[in-house]
């Protein structure tokens, strides 16, 4: 006879989880009804008047289709030519998603010159936007890596990369990254954890831009880091969230991940397109595999996508289209590619205006400390030096929304409220020193 189990499921015994920190803070900030309120936490663009800027290359997309003439239909928007694309339908895409968009995702960040591309020996697969393709990549990596290794990320780094390789089992290590004395890249400190960390480990890499503190390594210290990795058989796992948004170039943003490949190694790579895009709710991302040159490098990475479907199937079985289809129409067309480098450049030339903007009115204030961290980073966030204590003292004081690490969005930064952001932290940096 079959024996009871000792116990049972009870929905009474699940507890409360906590809220989202970053999601609690957006939540804060709507339900705040002071005119000047200033949100610094959400990572999403915003234009000068503080609202969501829907990328004219995205708005306005020209069809260069036989049945779409640019002459005749020169004011056709996105979402109307996809509605009166004759060819459309609601049907499944595949399971590895659309190969438009993929296949253009992979020349994007490798190079259309690539030779991993020319050898074909890389596979993509379209993805709940960056989060999914970390995700999928965790998750292939937990069941087919062997030996178990643990998966080293900077200290700090985005938040979910923890709650991702934990979902999947991975153990889970860190290398120092930001140096709270000089608000830079604590090199030395971070080469010597992953030299020390024991061979064949995951060895996460933001390809640029990094989240949270806005702080790369440059070129010199990437061909260093490839080196240190090469020795101890490091297998490298890029994120590459802000293509063509960090700098305005998208070929210098994927530098990184484009020298580790000439350099012979075996790699993924996840790619988002929800901020250069701005495509957030779309949620149109990539997961790319590389392998090493070889003779039988093509069987390989064919074996490896057949596993990534398997799991892709039982995960989500087919990825969304619209996303997709907005960025494929625009990586695929030589015009329109050429308009969105420009929305790139207009999006990441506000925010190093506002990084200037922000450091010179701190230091005519004489604000105390150093402030040439600000103009120094990169990308989307910057890490200030501002302390918990003073973080929450600018919310209940001024207003100012941010999280608790001092990490604030450069995109929240405006003509409008630059200088009463720049006056409030000076107040508290005076009071709080």
């Amino acid at each position: 006879m079959a024996q009871s189990p000792s116990t049972s499921f009870s929905a009474d015994a699940v507890p409360q989880a906590p809220e989202d920190p970053l999601f609690g803070l957006m939540a804060a900030y709507r339900a705040d009804t002071f005119d000047k309120k200033v949100d610094l936490g959400i990572g999403a663009y915003r234009d000068n008047n503080a609202k969501p800027w829907v990328l004219p290359v995205v708005k306005k997309v020209f069809h260069t289709a036989p049945s779409f003439s640019i002459n005749t239909h020169p004011n056709l928007q996105a979402e109307e030519i996809l509605r009166t694309d004759p060819a459309l339908n609601h049907e499944y895409l595949p399971i590895a998603g659309l190969n438009t968009f993929t296949s253009a995702a992979a020349k994007l960040i490798l190079g259309a010159d690539s030779p991993a591309i020319a050898e074909k020996r890389t596979c993509s697969f379209q993805t709940i936007s960056g989060t999914g393709a970390v995700h999928l990549g965790a998750l292939f990596l937990a069941k087919f890596y062997p030996g178990h290794p643990k998966v080293y990320f900077s200290s700090p780094t985005w938040a979910n990369h923890n709650q991702i390789f934990s979902n999947v089992s991975i153990p889970i290590a860190t290398y120092p990254y930001f140096s709270k004395s000089t608000k830079g890249l604590d090199f030395a400190g971070m080469k010597k954890a992953i030299s020390e960390a024991p061979e064949h480990s995951i060895i996460l890499l933001h390809a640029c831009a990094h989240n949270p503190t806005g702080v790369d390594p440059t070129q010199a210290q990437w061909k260093e880091l490839a080196v240190l990795l090469k020795q101890k058989s490091h297998f490298p796992f890029f994120d590459c969230a802000y293509q063509g948004f960090a700098s305005g170039d998208l070929a210098k943003d994927a530098w990184a991940v484009r020298y580790f490949v000439e350099q012979g190694f075996e790699l993924c790579i996840a790619q988002s397109f929800a901020k250069n895009f701005g495509l957030y709710g779309e949620r149109a991302g990539c997961f790319h595999f590389v392998t090493g040159s070889g003779t039988d490098a093509e069987k390989t990475i064919g074996r490896i996508a057949s596993q990534l479907a398997i799991l892709q199937r039982s995960e989500i079985s087919n990825p969304p289209a619209y996303g997709a289809r907005i960025a494929g129409l625009i990586l695929n067309d030589q015009a329109l590619f050429k308009q969105w480098e420009e929305d790139l450049r207009t999006m990441a030339g506000r925010i190093i205006t506002m990084r200037k903007a922000l450091r010179a009115k701190l230091e005519e204030m004489g604000t105390p400390g150093t402030w040439n961290h600000i103009t120094d980073q990169i990308g989307m966030f910057s890490f200030t030096g501002l302390s918990e204590k003073q973080v929450l003292e600018l919310r209940d004081v001024a207003h100012v929304y941010m999280t608790k690490n001092g990490r604030i969005s450069m995109a929240g930064l405006n003509t409008y409220n630059v200088d009463y952001f720049a006056k409030a932290v000076d107040k508290v940096i005076r009071e709080t020193q």
